[in-house]
């Protein structure tokens, strides 16, 4: 048998195959539209949510008039829903899951731009604007907004990883009674509240679980209200606005 001959590899040949997997690599990162933000205005670790999600149903609030604020929020310039990719992905599995049940998931708001926050701050320091409380804040003055935590200077929702949903039945396309309706400013939202009637509590109830076994975790004062466990950006509050990745 022939033997066969080796040769060494020289400096130049490994740097050439190194420079050829790298431009692969980013090729590819390119090509599946991935990357990861690097700073507040920076959208790359983003993704639009029914491109992962195709199944969602999409009723965003502050992009319509139909919100406690009373008119569309600055910086919801489209009705789409954009999160990082790792929240959209876990949320796909939700999504999943939800449908294996005879429900979907409708989205009423994920990522909030720090405008959006800033608009909602102007709108609670106007206490003189109650045109949305019979709606949204009937048992409360709105001077105490800020104070009993309705309104804060700072969202999750700016890091992206953070949804308000409900669940939607797909043999009758309602959405699950659960007692109170979203951004119900009252002890009625918090997720283990009691005055509501045994089904409402389960509706609840079949929400936090799906959301908790996929990876988010609930707050105790909202029960539409679930956050990434892992949440890739912890720190960082965005500020570019809700608009269409591929337009900007």
């Amino acid at each position: 048998m022939k033997a066969t001959r080796f040769f060494p590899m020289t400096a130049t040949l490994v740097s050439l195959i190194l420079l050829l997997a790298s431009c692969g690599a980013s090729r590819t990162a390119v090509a599946s539209g991935e990357g990861r933000s690097t700073g507040p205005d920076d959208p790359s670790g983003f993704v639009v949510l029914t491109d992962v999600v195709p199944d969602v149903l999409l009723e965003m609030r502050y992009y319509s008039t139909f919100n406690f604020v009373g008119t569309r929020v600055d910086g919801y310039d489209e009705p789409i829903a954009l999160m990082t990719r790792e929240a959209a992905q876990a949320l796909k599995e939700v999504s999943d899951e939800a449908m294996s049940l005879g429900y979907r998931i409708k989205i009423w708001d994920t990522y909030r731009p720090q405008m959006a926050v800033d608009h909602f701050c102007r709108w609670g320091e106007n206490v003189s604007d109650t045109l949305t409380k019979r709606y949204f804040y009937p048992y409360l003055d709105k001077d105490v907004v800020f104070d009993q935590g309705y309104i804060a200077r700072r969202s999750g929702h700016s890091r992206g990883s953070v949804a308000d949903l409900t669940l939607v039945d797909m043999k009758t396309g309602r959405d699950l009674d659960m007692g109170y309706g979203f951004d119900w400013f009252g002890g009625e939202s918090h997720p283990d509240y009691k005055g509501i009637t045994e089904e409402q509590f389960n509706n609840r109830m079949l929400l936090r679980n799906l959301m908790l076994k996929h990876g988010f975790l609930p707050i105790e004062e909202e029960w539409w209200h679930f956050v990434l466990k892992d949440e890739p950006y912890p720190d960082t509050y965005f500020t570019f606005p809700v608009r269409d990745l591929k337009k900007r």
